[in-house]
């Protein structure tokens, strides 16, 4: 690409084995050049692209709105109730300008851009929460974005996916693969647990502590040797086969150059970064205000902001008939959550000197452990349609009522000490 104003075009969703015969003599997608028209209505478009196509842009007010009541000191619970107005529209232009940026590349690297920049929103909200000792928030949260991806994002897929089709395909070889290696990651997760409920530890819950740490650098590399599986050796079961009865005229427009879609990410990252330390620092007084359990917050509310991009993309590519791509961002999201972020965090909590370990306790584990082969079974024939996206999504409601009536004996314990301690700086302040 070059800064000339000709009609340049450029190849989007290319596929580097051609020499496999597969795409001989079809044509390569061919898409307009976003500059070719100029670098004033490139600019132009970019804006309109960003701020105006969609509805849900209308929460954007809530970002300075969020910053004038922090800085107000309006209660935490106004705070945390815009910061996460605020973040789900950030979360889904974050996907927006993923896809965009996935055009540069093709389908598989796409997927895999999505599933990355879609956890950005998770990975910051527990760095921010890490630092201020809530690790059992850090958790929570993850394991509900783990939840909202397999039961509610691909329960939507599956939904309106096969509301104008009888029945859609995947690639159920690549996406069995995925639930291996999240079986795997349970396995990973549920030890520090059942070492803690047996009372076997060896020595208390350094044993714990060292057994999360050490799972956690094996499922790094579990995680790394995945990526060159996926990309190397056996991409063919992650790509997208074409689809003659795709018409190129219902191809999303590129809007967006590369160097647009980057800086629009960096600034999406900026703000995120800032409504999280929101976000962690209000999320016990939102709590209380709200009268909902922190534990329900973190394992429901938070995800669900925080897979909006995972959310918009997952849906946007089943109601195309792309399913093996929306199976890439919604199993692959949980995929690298379990694989990746969490075993990052426990990483990022041994530098920083945190006590982050792998013990999810014995109910969540649980919970964890029955999402994984529910979705296992329902996606195991390589076949989808809105029967199972309604089985999945009620079967997220059923979970999510479950965490409401479910007290967390820590999160308890440390909401007690949060509310008596700001009790006696109250009594404290007004006697003086």
């Amino acid at each position: 690409m070059n800064g000339r104003g000709d009609e340049l075009v450029f190849m989007a969703d290319r596929d580097d084995d051609d020499d496999d015969g597969k795409n001989h003599g079809k044509p390569k997608k061919m898409r307009r050049d976003p500059m070719a028209d100029g670098f004033g209505p490139y600019v132009t478009r970019s804006l309109h692209c960003i701020f105006f196509t969609t509805k849900l842009n209308y929460l954007l007010v809530c970002v300075p709105a969020a910053m004038y009541a922090r800085s107000s000191g309006f209660g935490d619970g106004w705070v945390f109730t815009l910061a996460l107005l605020a973040i789900c529209p950030l979360a889904e232009r974050l996907g927006f300008i993923t896809e965009q940026l996935a055009e540069y590349t093709n389908p598989t690297v796409g997927g895999l851009l999505n599933a990355t920049f879609g956890n950005l929103t998770e990975v910051i909200v527990s760095i921010y929460a890490l630092r201020a000792g809530l690790l059992r928030v850090v958790q929570l949260s993850l394991l509900g974005s783990i939840l909202s991806n397999m039961l509610l994002v691909l329960g939507c897929a599956f939904l309106f996916g096969g509301l104008s089709r009888k029945e859609q395909t995947f690639n159920a070889e690549g996406v069995m693969m995925n639930f291996g290696l999240l079986l795997l990651a349970v396995m990973g997760l549920s030890l520090p647990a059942m070492l803690h409920f047996t009372h076997t530890e060896l020595h208390g819950t350094d044993s714990e502590l060292a057994l999360s740490r050490f799972s956690s650098c094996i499922l790094l590399l579990i995680y790394i040797a995945f990526l060159y599986f996926q990309l190397v050796t056996h991409k063919h079961l992650y790509e997208e086969e074409d689809d003659d009865d795709d018409d190129d005229d219902d191809e999303d427009e590129l809007v967006l150059g590369f160097w647009g879609c980057i800086f629009w990410l960096g600034l999406a990252t900026v703000l995120i970064s800032l409504l999280s330390d929101y976000l962690v620092s209000t999320i016990e007084g939102a709590s209380a205000s709200w009268d909902f359990s922190v534990a329900f917050i973190s394992v429901i509310l938070l995800p669900i902001v925080g897979n909006a991009a995972e959310h918009a993309s997952a849906v946007m590519f089943a109601m195309k008939n792309k399913m093996d791509i929306s199976l890439g961002v919604a199993v692959g999201s949980a995929t690298q959550i379990a694989l990746l972020v969490i075993p990052f965090c426990v990483i990022a909590g041994w530098v920083i000197d945190q006590p982050m370990d792998l013990n999810m306790e014995v109910f969540e584990t649980a919970t964890l452990f029955s999402t994984v082969v529910t979705v296992a079974f329902v996606c195991q024939d390589g076949k989808s349609n809105w029967l199972k996206g309604l089985v999945l999504i009620l079967a997220y409601l059923l979970l999510s009522a479950s965490f409401f009536f479910h007290k967390d004996p820590d999160l308890a314990g440390r909401s007690a000490n949060t509310t008596t301690t700001q009790f006696v700086a109250a009594a404290a302040q007004g006697s003086a």
